[in-house]
């Protein structure tokens, strides 16, 4: 989803079975386990989600995707969400966390990327605290476990760290933080990646 949806804004609810006739909130329904929700309301709360407003990026000529043929098949992998690219994205404003690169193409399509500290496939969940915005070469590394941050966000770098890139990965300084503190690391993901994947890379 690329938002959370609320059960009213404004006056319309979601769900019309959490309105009472006076038009207030029925409180008692919240209580419910479940509730069935109408076909309809449950299109208009995907509606609701999924809606946002496109970058310059990706409504161009560019962006619109070639019909390709269509096949079927069978396959099983870690679900991953899109919105947590655009989430990191907007939360680090398009700017790599490690080496402070705010890169765009002709297009204006940002050339960051999305990275989990704890990875999809270790059960790392696809959310902001879990993610960093990095640029390709970076990310690399980073997955690798040739760099890692410490407890006050504070880069850790592995002495076999490729010559080119010592200008950008100081051992030391810390990284480019999102203003808003809820979007920053969460210490826990921050200390899995150190142990599992920096202190490990032998």
């Amino acid at each position: 989803m690329d938002r959370s949806v609320p059960f009213r804004e404004g006056g319309h609810f979601y769900e019309s079975l959490l309105r009472k006739a006076d038009g207030s909130a029925n409180k008692g329904a919240f209580g419910r386990a479940v509730r069935q929700i109408p076909e309809e309301e449950f299109q208009q709360i995907l509606q609701a989600g999924f809606a946002r407003e496109l970058e310059p990026w990706e409504d161009s000529e560019e962006a619109i995707a070639e019909e390709r043929p269509v096949i079927e098949q069978l396959i099983r992998r870690k679900f991953r969400d899109h919105a947590f690219q655009r989430q990191i994205r907007s939360a680090y404003n398009n700017t790599c966390a490690i080496t402070g690169l705010h890169l765009l193409n002709g297009k204006g399509r940002p050339e960051v990327e999305a990275a989990h500290i704890r990875p999809v496939e270790a059960d790392g969940p696809d959310s902001v605290r879990n993610g960093l915005a990095l640029t390709g070469t970076v990310h690399w590394l980073f997955d690798r476990g040739l760099i890692s941050l410490d407890e006050d966000y504070r880069l850790l770098a592995r002495p076999d760290i490729p010559e080119p890139l010592d200008h950008w990965l100081v051992a030391g300084r810390q990284i480019q933080l999102p203003p808003v503190e809820d979007l920053r690391p969460h210490p826990a993901f921050i200390r899995w990646h150190r142990e599992n994947r920096f202190n490990n890379n032998k």
